[in-house]
């Protein structure tokens, strides 16, 4: 259980939270390594699509990757990161949860920050792989998706299947980072995510209309009108919740935060967080007792929501999370071959 100053140190170019973490989502250029898409089969009858990258390397670790809300495969960390694990000569491959991988997934239900079955499932498919199944496993979540994979870590315990795993600020408690994102200048980003989700709801009501799947259309317009909601908070009241099997927004945060699972983590996890994320609220970052005995988390003063933006030289970005995920992970597998 150990809490411990984080070596990253800001581009001082990039002063400040807000600049941290829009310039490498909204700035960035960047010519994604080369992917190849494949399509799994869930249960249910839907379908997640998966993005692959270094799969001509046949031996070494792979790597799972989660992205945030409403972002995907396409999000510039995750270019990132498979772009570096790349040249480590490292397998990766991003899952796009539900609906955002640029296709409306095919049931009215989507993704939330608690979803953790589609995760389960690629896992153990990969599992069960000849290709894979002697290769060490490790996976990285990034907001939404470092939620996920703890809650996911959690319930696993000592059966976990992968060796170690990375989330990178993760809204721990979810009815905290709610309320953050309505005061001040988090309403900025509640206004950029929450009109994300409203486009999504609305595509998703208007392919069912298309494609004449009239029960599909009649479960999503008995949620009721998109028009009037205006804060996170009443998108997962009306639509998360009720799609998702939870009694309102209160249920949905309590048993979806992932800093409920924590102590059940078995599995060698490293947590990187800074104490000025404008999207999650400062109080809701875990103690050392608040963690299980291999999790490890970093804190920086700066950095942003997953920013985390080095350089001395100004127009020169470095990436540091392409940098420590990577070293980290190396280290941990090393360790445990």
């Amino acid at each position: 259980m150990t809490v411990r100053k984080s070596d990253f140190q800001p581009a001082w170019w990039l002063p400040g939270p807000h600049l941290q973490t829009i310039v490498p989502s909204r700035l960035r250029r960047f010519r994604p390594p080369p992917r190849i898409r494949q399509r799994m089969e869930l249960p249910d009858g839907d379908f997640i699509d998966l993005d692959w990258c270094g799969l001509e390397h046949r031996s070494g670790p792979l790597v799972i990757i989660l992205h945030g809300l409403t972002g995907s495969s396409d999000s510039q960390y995750a270019w990132g990161l498979q772009a570096a694990l790349l040249q480590r000569g490292w397998s990766s491959v991003v899952l796009n949860f539900r609906g955002c991988s640029g296709e409306v997934n095919r049931l009215p239900r989507a993704y939330h920050s608690g979803e953790t079955g589609d995760l389960d499932c690629l896992v153990r498919w990969i599992t069960t792989q000849h290709d894979f199944r002697s290769r060490p496993l490790a996976a990285v979540g990034y907001s939404l998706g470092g939620n996920v994979l703890l809650k996911w870590l959690g319930e696993q315990g000592q059966q976990v299947p992968v060796q170690c795993a990375v989330a990178v600020s993760v809204p721990y408690d979810l009815q905290a980072c709610q309320r953050k994102l309505d005061d001040g200048a988090g309403r900025i980003y509640r206004d950029h995510l929450l009109g994300n989700l409203l486009v999504a709801a609305r595509s998703k009501r208007e392919h069912y209309r298309r494609i004449a799947a009239e029960e599909h259309l009649q479960s999503l317009l008995g949620l009721g009108a998109l028009e009037d909601i205006r804060t996170l908070w009443e998108f997962d009241d009306r639509i998360t919740a009720p799609l998702h099997a939870f009694d309102g927004a209160a249920d949905y945060y309590q048993r979806a935060s992932s800093r409920h699972y924590l102590r059940a983590i078995d599995a060698p996890t490293l947590l990187i967080h800074a104490v000025d994320d404008p999207l999650v609220e400062a109080g809701s970052i875990p103690q050392a007792q608040d963690l299980a005995r291999g999790t490890v988390l970093e804190l920086s003063q700066q950095g942003g929501h997953v920013g985390f933006v080095s350089g001395a030289v100004p127009g020169r970005p470095q990436y540091w999370l392409e940098q420590r995920i990577p070293g980290f992970l190396a280290e941990t597998l090393s360790s445990r071959a």
